[in-house]
């Protein structure tokens, strides 16, 4: 299969392929302006029929909720150490199409992750607290009625450099493109 074109050509394109997973921060708190512009990008991601059903619930480094939630998640160490954590939620009254929606909360993390990295900073997508979903909520102080939770994204300062592998397209495309 022939090569894609020069991602350096674009900066979005560049920031697809070097952003990583940061799970070591240096404990230089992230600016007001950092954050929000984090979120905007979120605010930002494409959702089915424009119903924006993603809500964002920003945990600053002092709010005593985070240490509720070092108890449902393996990667407390995250949690403990990241400066803002952001819990991604879908509002169920929001929803018109379960996979849909869904995916509108896939692309908001998406789009914050990238965000994060274009502004210098670390993050990474904390999926597995979804296994414990009913007590996260619970520690967050939200309805379950009313949130489904996503993801929690930790962000801070890079404290180590991420690396990453990937399958060559080869491998992945399966049909309809001739290498």
């Amino acid at each position: 299969m022939s090569e894609p074109m020069n991602p350096e050509a674009d900066p979005v394109l560049a920031a697809i392929r070097e952003r990583r997973s940061i799970r070591r921060y240096s404990g230089e708190h992230l600016s007001k302006e950092e954050i929000l512009t984090v979120l905007e990008a979120g605010r930002w991601a494409p959702s089915g029929l424009n119903n924006q059903p993603c809500r964002f619930l920003v945990l600053p480094p002092d709010d005593p909720r985070r240490e509720g939630l070092t108890a449902h998640t393996k990667y407390a160490h995250i949690v403990r150490t990241c400066d803002v954590m952001i819990a991604l939620l879908l509002r169920k009254d929001k929803l018109y199409n379960a996979r849909k929606d869904h995916q509108a909360a896939g692309a908001s993390a998406q789009n914050m992750l990238l965000a994060a990295h274009a502004l210098g900073l670390g993050a990474v997508w904390l999926g597995e607290i979804i296994n414990q979903e009913s007590e996260v909520l619970q520690v967050l102080g939200l309805d379950s009625e009313v949130y489904e939770l996503q993801a929690v994204l930790a962000l801070g300062r890079p404290a180590q450099k991420g690396s990453s592998e990937r399958l060559p397209l080869s491998e992945i495309v399966l049909e309809g493109f001739a290498s």
